[in-house]
């Protein structure tokens, strides 16, 4: 074999060894950004607690809201629920380690109510986002 094929191959090899470095060390940055949240839209409020904060994102007359543990660890009891005006909630209620949602609604220019809960505190609105 050339000398100039072996040394290109080499070169290419060493290329493809960099980059698919320089992506793992990325990669986990920019998908715990993404994960911080998972919902579409502009965040519009923060709602803070002793145990965590409820984030509400609105886009084109959806609401979406995710409850973030302020302390990640062991499985606990988390909730997030949005319900717009006249319309029935959706609730996502378990156990788990750092979010509970997202949970999206269609409010259109409804008001929307939000609660959110993470072990034994708590936050809840009153109609919000009219």
């Amino acid at each position: 074999m050339d000398c100039g094929v072996l040394r290109r191959r080499l070169a290419l090899a060493l290329a493809l060894v960099t980059a698919s470095g320089l992506l793992a060390l990325l990669a986990p940055a920019s998908a715990q950004a993404a994960d911080a949240s998972s919902c579409a839209g502009r965040k519009v409020r923060t709602l803070s607690f002793t145990t965590g904060s409820v984030q509400i994102y609105k886009r084109r007359g959806f609401v979406c809201a995710v409850t973030l543990a302020k302390n990640p660890g062991p499985k606990r009891h988390m909730m997030v629920s949005v319900q717009a005006r006249g319309l029935r909630p959706v609730v996502d209620d378990g156990r788990y380690t750092r979010r509970a949602g997202p949970v999206t609604v269609h409010a259109g220019h409804r008001c929307v109510r939000v609660k959110g809960q993470v072990s034994g505190g708590s936050v809840a609105t009153g109609w919000i986002l009219c």
